[in-house]
């Protein structure tokens, strides 16, 4: 069993993430025994999970003429427009079927406010409405994160950092992640995180 001041953080093992569903990462369920398996090695295990309105403004489904993929600008700055994926209330939304689910200590539900999108577990993509995951953290005096989950180099990444940003020392198991790679996003994920002191495990 890990020292009580350390948690896992298991990001966003939803429906819509894993071959089938409507974002699908490459793989993406693949990462599920081994996150089982992680679940009994910490005390604190908090998972995250999108949960976006149907009329949320990351969706390019809502912007007339786009496509997924494009990027628009947003009042928060550039935001990459993705096919509807992780509505409330719906299967896609659902974490994986086979994730011990019940082993959460603590769910974290991102992306709700229509009008701007949250890939970090801690910030929404202004990087200033806060989660309420470090107030969660910080009570219980934890101040050391392992992060497994989809997508590396968007959700995983984003957490990551912000993660760092707040004080925390952080390791990211890439054996237990996947990515989607957009246009090299996956190697530039890897660098920036090096860059940021996060620790590359495999």
């Amino acid at each position: 069993m890990r020292p009580a001041n350390e948690a896992l953080i298991v990001i966003d093992v939803q429906n819509d993430f894993c071959p089938g569903g409507a974002l699908a990462v490459p793989d993406g369920d693949a990462i599920v025994p081994r996150i089982n398996a992680l679940l009994d090695e910490f005390q604190t295990r908090v998972f995250t999970q999108d949960w976006h309105p149907a009329d949320h403004a990351s969706f390019a489904a809502n912007h007339e003429g786009r496509n997924p993929h494009e990027v628009i600008d947003m009042p928060y700055g550039p935001q990459i427009l993705w096919p509807v994926h992780c509505v409330q209330d719906t299967p896609g939304a659902a974490f994986h079927p086979d994730l011990d689910v019940a082993k959460a200590d603590h769910t974290v539900r991102k992306g709700f406010r229509p009008e701007i999108d949250s890939y970090s577990a801690f910030f929404e993509n202004d990087h200033e409405t806060p989660t309420g995951l470090d107030d969660h953290l910080s009570a219980k005096g934890i101040d050391k994160l392992t992060l497994v989950g989809l997508a590396t180099d968007f959700c995983v990444l984003y957490s990551a950092l912000d993660a760092v940003r707040l004080g925390y020392g952080v390791t990211v198991l890439e054996g237990a992640c996947r990515g989607i790679d957009l246009n090299g996003s996956l190697e530039d994920a890897r660098a920036t995180m090096l860059d940021a002191t996060i620790v590359l495990e495999p």
